[in-house]
């Protein structure tokens, strides 16, 4: 059931470089043998979490808040291609790094905030599919919440077809997805005035906003896609033997990850533009439910971008469901040195959010499923600063990174925005629970840190098992 790992067993040692690479002269062909680590990633950034921060936002706020999407996206690229950068190089994954750099205590507590974090977005996930098959077959949200963990029988199928295949799927679902917002955008005409000055104009209308921004923040740049990532490209054969070889590997990875989550960014603002222009124009500012939104859409838009709505909504749940899977695997065994059966790590991992759905969704009557996504969402805020903290110490480090450690240009533009974000998370904290529990927290933090360092002693690396 579970197991030791080896400690010279690759991330993900299934698919580890089971992809073999083009040779080609034309960059072309050797940019589509790296092409798919991308979009497995984009899928955590336009999944049924960031619906509800986006809907949430274009509904109350027109298009004050599409800048927060771009920043959030301009983010999410910088911090991703250091992902890649971190898994090609070092051969290692975020997690792996971590765990092989920090003492113990500091790697189970990151491994427990990451384990905070994927929970909160499958919560996300559940809740999003519960809704798409409301809305599409009439099925009752709880018996829709408890359908959604079968799931884990159709990644296990996938899995034994190949990584190449898994790829492949999770690009037709998200083109799907593209697609279907595509026509929405079509049918709702937007004021392309608005939309661009709330591209360009930074601005957070009251505290409320600040919430939602932070959720859009969350929903865009999350913390266990910096793991998945940074394990996923290796699963390409490249050459690592010269530096022609890793400068190929490294130049099209980073392309792959820029192009997909442009098309991430295109979804993102697209869900927010369709609710500011469907939804604020005509008044309709409180939109606190998903099936409020699809009822909503019918007489504004139409029966046809109410059903594409509702199949985009299904396909970012289930195609979340699959990367989600593969992070938390990744995140096990890089942190904990355990190597567990994927059907165990599934079933646990979404009876964790399937339990406090259902709960939540009786509590509730099934209503403000739109607040019940934004919470998760600002839980994942909350967990990215101990994911990127990390990323940029490793990347910055000549001595693990070679020519490949971040310039000074860099280092100063990623701490800026790991601070920043590190920022805007006390100040969600100070207003969400007061200033007394927001110190206590950041106590509690410090001292934890000081254990570590000065305190703990840990036993050498060759005695770990």
């Amino acid at each position: 059931m579970f197991r030791s790992q080896d400690k010279s067993l690759p991330s993900l040692p299934e698919a580890h470089r089971s992809i073999p690479v083009s040779t080609s002269s034309h960059w072309l062909r050797r940019f589509f043998s790296f092409a798919g680590p991308g979009y497995l990633v984009s899928v955590g950034y336009m999944d049924p979490g960031n619906w509800g921060t986006d809907l949430a936002g274009g509904a109350k706020y027109n298009y004050a808040l599409l800048w927060v999407i771009l920043a959030s996206n301009l983010m999410a690229i910088l911090l991703q291609t250091l992902c890649v950068r971190l898994g090609l190089v070092t051969g290692q994954d975020l997690a792996q790094a971590c765990r092989d750099s920090y003492k113990r205590p500091a790697a189970i507590a990151l491994w427990f905030l990451c384990e905070i974090a994927i929970v909160a977005c499958d919560l996300a996930e559940v809740i999003g599919s519960a809704v798409a098959l409301n809305l599409l077959f009439h099925i009752p949200l709880v018996l829709g919440v408890l359908i959604t963990g079968l799931d884990v029988l159709i990644l296990l199928a996938l899995m034994k077809f190949g990584f190449r295949k898994i790829e492949a799927i999770i690009v037709t679902l998200v083109s799907t997805i593209a697609f279907c917002f595509a026509l929405q955008i079509f049918k709702a005409h937007p004021d392309w005035g608005g939309v661009a000055r709330g591209l360009v104009t930074p601005v957070l209308p009251d505290k409320e906003a600040l919430f939602i921004a932070l959720g859009i923040l969350g929903a865009t740049v999350m913390p266990h896609n910096l793991y998945l990532h940074s394990s996923i490209v290796q699963t390409r054969a490249h050459d690592r033997d010269t530096k022609k070889g890793m400068k190929i590997a490294v130049t099209n990875a980073t392309a792959d990850t820029v192009i997909a989550l442009g098309l991430a960014f295109f979804v993102n603002a697209s869900i927010l533009i369709v609710a500011a222009a469907a939804f604020h124009a005509t008044g309709r500012t409180e939109v606190q439910d998903l099936r409020e939104a699809h009822e909503l859409l019918t007489p504004i838009l139409g029966g046809a971008s109410a059903t594409a709505f509702a199949v985009a909504l299904l396909a970012s749940g289930q195609s979340s469901t699959i990367t989600g899977t593969l992070a938390g695997q990744i995140v096990m065994e890089g942190f904990l040195n355990l190597k567990v059966a994927p059907w165990l790590r599934r079933l646990v991992t979404r009876g964790l959010a399937i339990i406090p759905a259902i709960i939540l969704i009786v509590v509730r009557g099934g209503k403000d499923t739109v607040g019940l996504l934004i919470l998760s969402q600002v839980v994942l805020s909350m967990q990215l600063s101990f994911a990127i903290f990390p990323l940029m110490m490793f990347t910055s480090d000549r001595r693990r990174m070679g020519d490949y450690a971040n310039p000074l240009w860099l280092k100063l533009l990623g701490y800026l925005v790991c601070f920043l974000i590190a920022g805007l998370n006390l100040k969600l904290l100070w207003d969400t629970i007061g200033p007394f529990w927001t110190s206590t927290c950041m106590g509690v933090v410090v001292l934890f840190a000081l254990y570590v360092k000065f305190i703990y002693r840990e036993k050498p690396r060759s005695s770990v098992s």
